[in-house]
């Protein structure tokens, strides 16, 4: 029953959690509320194989793509998360609910610096037809503009991850209790 309950707690809750966060992509939310970043952290914190932690997310956010549908700048998308989920799986062990403010400010600085580089990148179409000029200037232009969208992700992270880390540590702390 311990094996039992030490498989559950290990692989199968997080696994869960991670894809019920990624499918809360599919309710209606404002823009950039979504809880990626959380996931990209969280999954870096529940398994000690990354390989596992990646999978986990990539499959999560290919499923919801498949709901949500897909996009431009989508590899950009995916390269933040998978570094943001290699960069705490990296110092999982720091993450506590003292450091996890900084660090969903961190994993959310990621996440804005590299998709909004893709959006300058590739540009826009049919979202907010905007063409950045390929220059420094249009690419200052582009991450300026997007300003307002970074206190969602920041926000959501903060929102989504606090509970599942909250969740997963009482988990283990009455599973060990026992």
């Amino acid at each position: 029953m311990q094996n039992l309950l030490n498989i559950f707690k290990k692989e199968i809750f997080p696994i869960s959690l991670i894809i019920i966060l990624a499918f809360a992509r599919l309710i209606p939310h404002p823009p950039n509320f979504t809880p990626v970043i959380a996931v990209a952290i969280i999954s870096g914190y529940f398994f000690k194989n990354f390989n596992l932690s990646a999978l986990t997310l990539l499959v999560a956010m290919l499923i919801s793509d498949l709901f949500i549908g897909f996009y431009e700048n989508i590899i950009f998308v995916y390269v933040s998360l998978l570094l943001i989920t290699f960069i705490f799986h990296k110092i999982s062990n720091k993450i506590n609910f003292k450091n996890l403010f900084i660090y969903g400010f961190v994993g959310s600085v990621i996440f804005f610096v590299v998709s909004n580089f893709g959006v300058w990148a590739l540009g826009s179409p049919g979202v907010y037809d905007i063409a950045y000029e390929k220059s420094l200037s249009g690419l200052i232009q582009c991450y300026i503009l997007a300003i307002p969208f970074f206190g969602n992700t920041f926000l959501s992270t903060l929102i989504f991850s606090y509970p599942v880390i909250f969740i997963y540590k009482s988990l283990a702390a009455r599973s060990s209790a026992r």
